[in-house]
């Protein structure tokens, strides 16, 4: 299987620059795999597609301001950091630009001194470094301070309210990038879909920013893809297994709420509260466990995301509905349209 499988060819002007004033105002590709069949809605009307008894799984990871710049202590060198992994104490695997003005030793600058850090080492695959950070106070508070939202290199608009790269459910701080299939929902959606019966499930999913690493590699089995930390906890976990149990689908709330739940789940379905890290690289031939419908947006030419959701229906039946989509003039990308593919 080529990664030139999963091409397709998308106008640039559909690729969407600023978020919709009103989230679930989104237009909504429906599609049920079972049959092919597409109908062409709005995000609102997703209540219509859910029964009393399912189960949405929603990733309630919050975007940090990951995006540093500063300067080498010694030289005034500007520099750019781009935080992606927590590997405690202090220490972060970040992307560094220019990486020939961070090696190891380096010290840089941050807010004038407010934080400083120190290049410890040059990963090997990809040149990434392992900084620490010198500091007082909490660190997050202070990303807060002097931290920019890193967003996707295909946005190049300025968003004037960093919260419209965040879920209105987010919780827990350490994704690099938003999980993109949650942007569309509204407290008020939420709480009309609850009501109805519907069961709310967390996952927690740090989104690294290889989400946007293009797959460089001819064959799709010789990519190698990169890890994020994910957490499921009991009360969840039980929510889950209960839908399960009871013949309720599961709803998958994004391709990162789906890796999480397939890395997890036993060949019937069943999840249990744990924690880890997952590079399930999901691709056409998985048998899908956990994940009955998934709700996502719409994806790069030859990703790993176009991928997964090429296994979860067919690649054929996706290039296809992707095709419509473009003729229809959907918007793309982080900040475009949905799709919800179902069966019922």
């Amino acid at each position: 299987m080529k990664t030139s499988d999963f091409y397709y060819d998308l106008p640039e002007r559909l690729i969407a620059q600023t978020p919709l004033e009103q989230r679930d105002a989104s237009r909504m590709l429906a599609l049920n795999k079972a049959n092919g069949s597409i109908a062409h809605r709005h995000f609102y009307d997703l209540p219509e597609y859910l029964h009393a008894g399912d189960t949405l799984v929603l990733n309630n990871s919050r975007v940090i301001p990951a995006r540093l710049l500063g300067v080498r202590e010694d030289t005034g060198y500007p520099i750019e950091l781009v935080l992606l992994t927590d590997k405690g104490d202090g220490v972060w695997e970040c992307l560094t630009r220019p990486g020939k003005k961070c090696r190891p030793g380096a010290k840089l600058s941050f807010g004038e001194g407010k934080l400083t850090a120190t290049v410890e080492d040059i990963l090997p695959d990809g040149g990434n470094r392992l900084i620490r950070f010198h500091y007082e106070g909490i660190f997050l508070e202070i990303l807060e301070e002097l931290g920019t939202m890193p967003l996707p290199p295909y946005i190049k608009e300025k968003l004037e309210d960093p919260e419209r790269y965040q879920t209105v459910y987010n919780k827990t701080p350490g994704s690099a990038a938003a999980p993109t299939a949650g942007l569309h929902f509204t407290p008020e959606l939420l709480e009309q879909i609850q009501a109805m019966g519907v069961n709310i499930a967390y996952v927690t999913l740090h989104v690294g920013l290889g989400t946007f690493r293009p797959v460089k590699v001819e064959d799709v089995n010789d990519h190698v893809m990169h890890a994020e930390f994910y957490m499921l906890d009991e009360q969840n976990a039980a929510i889950i297994n209960r839908t399960r149990k009871n013949g309720g689908r599961i709803f998958s709330v994004g391709t990162t709420a789906t890796r999480t739940l397939e890395t997890i789940a036993a060949d019937d379905g069943t999840v249990h509260a744990c924690s880890g890290w997952t590079d399930i690289f999901i691709y056409p031939g998985y048998r899908f466990k956990a994940v009955d419908c998934l709700i996502t947006n719409f994806h790069l030419p030859e990703s790993t995301l176009m991928m997964l959701i090429s296994a979860f229906a067919t690649r054929d039946m996706i290039l296809d509905t992707y095709q419509i989509a473009v003729a229809e003039e959907y918007r793309f990308f982080s900040f475009g349209d949905s799709m919800l593919i179902y069966t019922d």
